[in-house]
């Protein structure tokens, strides 16, 4: 499988479950579903759970920085 539109090929893709996304974001579970099921922050779902890719949460953040004075 080649990553020719230069994404990452999906094996290094690394997924975080909804309470490690909590976590590194330091919200509750119940926000992080709301940006899931809202189609602000990406996820995969496997079986009744969400995954959410790593480098998806880093780009939410990264977007998410407010100048202040």
């Amino acid at each position: 499988m080649s990553a020719s539109n230069g994404e990452r090929p999906l094996a290094e893709l690394r997924f975080l479950t909804v309470a490690e996304v909590a976590s590194v974001m330091r919200v509750s579970k119940m926000t992080v579903y709301r940006l899931v099921h809202g189609g602000t922050l990406p996820a995969v779902r496997v079986g009744r759970s969400f995954r959410v890719p790593e480098q998806a949460v880093n780009d939410y953040l990264a977007g998410s920085f407010v100048e202040t004075a």
